[in-house]
């Protein structure tokens, strides 16, 4: 009678080792637990970080709680500090960042994607990013000589004139405050929602636009119509990217936003914001409670900026998987 043989319960495990071993051998196995634990790092650091944040912010959350959020006092001499003012001045300069910066990236986007020449929307690509690669203080010296006097003398009289009857343009016009600080963050944004809109516009299939001009749609009803509504979910994105950056800007906003914690409906006021505290007082900090709680306007930044990053990144993969087709496979 013929026997079957089954395998040992052993082999497996054995069989199994000795396939780490050869492709440890050729170096496979080795090379993918290295590139394991530096991408592994990246998560680990960030971990670190937040951890960091929680631990050196003890003793403020532990006095304040909530109300270190809805608070507008910030008097290090009392040992009163509430973030109210400025997380109202980081969001005021951000929105009024985008309002400008949002029209005039997305429209550059559409031109070079879809309007340009291939020649010039690749030269004009070249020097946009050379614009995202300049360093904060730049536009921050730009802001203190060019922008402010420029908002003292004309910008703000005229925004008065005109307007002088909405809260938001009245006031005394000295040149900085949160309508200069978003004006220099609008710069500043602007490369990165033209350069990141530009490729999700790129990403869209050919077939869509063929089969708008092929129904006798016009260049731009091909473009505004199908291609913009396609890729409306990574252009979203972008703007989400650039309002990160615009929440985390230090240095330019620092220099023409008026370092003043206080809450003011005019955009002409001075003001304050959670990066720019953070650099001017971190070194002078009079008292741990003083340090920990600047440590905690830089938890809830990170926080806030943390978030805005992963949906935009959520919202640009899903834009370039309907490009590619991957969506529905």
């Amino acid at each position: 009678m013929a026997t079957t043989t089954s395998p040992a319960h052993g082999a497996s495990p054995l069989s199994g080792s000795r396939h780490f071993v050869n492709r440890a051998d050729h170096g496979d196995e080795i090379a993918r637990v290295i590139t394991f634990i530096f991408a592994a790092s990246v998560v680990l650091i960030t971990l670190l970080l937040v951890l960091s944040l929680w631990q050196g912010s003890a003793l403020a959350r532990h006095k304040f709680g909530f109300s270190f959020f809805v608070t507008q006092v910030w008097d290090p001499n009392a040992g009163i500090f509430g973030a109210l003012p400025f997380i109202y001045g980081t969001l005021v300069t951000a929105v009024v960042s985008l309002l400008i910066a949002v029209p005039l990236g997305i429209g550059a986007a559409i031109f070079l994607a879809e309007l340009a020449p291939a020649r010039v929307s690749d030269t004009l690509e070249f020097f946009i990013d050379l614009l995202a690669a300049v360093p904060s203080v730049i536009y921050g010296v730009l802001g203190i000589f060019l922008i402010v006097p420029l908002m003292r003398s004309y910008i703000e009289p005229a925004l008065k004139k005109t307007l002088g009857f909405i809260p938001l343009f009245q006031g005394p016009a000295y040149g900085i405050g949160f309508l200069t600080a978003g004006i220099v963050l609008a710069v500043m944004i602007i490369p990165y929602i033209i350069s990141v809109s530009r490729e999700v516009l790129l990403s869209v299939p050919r077939d869509q636009r063929e089969a708008a001009l092929s129904l006798g749609a016009t260049r731009w009803e091909s473009t505004w119509k199908v291609v913009v509504p396609f890729a409306r979910t990574g252009i979203m994105g972008s703007i989400f990217l650039a309002l990160a950056r615009a929440l985390g800007e230090t240095m330019a906003v620092t220099m023409v936003i008026g370092n003043t914690p206080q809450i003011s409906a005019s955009l002409f006021a001075s003001g304050y914001s959670i990066a720019a505290a953070i650099a001017n007082e971190f070194n002078e900090a009079s008292s741990p409670l003083h340090s920990q709680a600047l440590i905690e306007l830089g938890l809830v930044l990170f926080l806030l900026t943390f978030i805005l990053n992963g949906i935009a990144r959520l919202l640009i993969i899903a834009t370039s998987q309907r490009g590619s087709g991957t969506a529905n496979a």
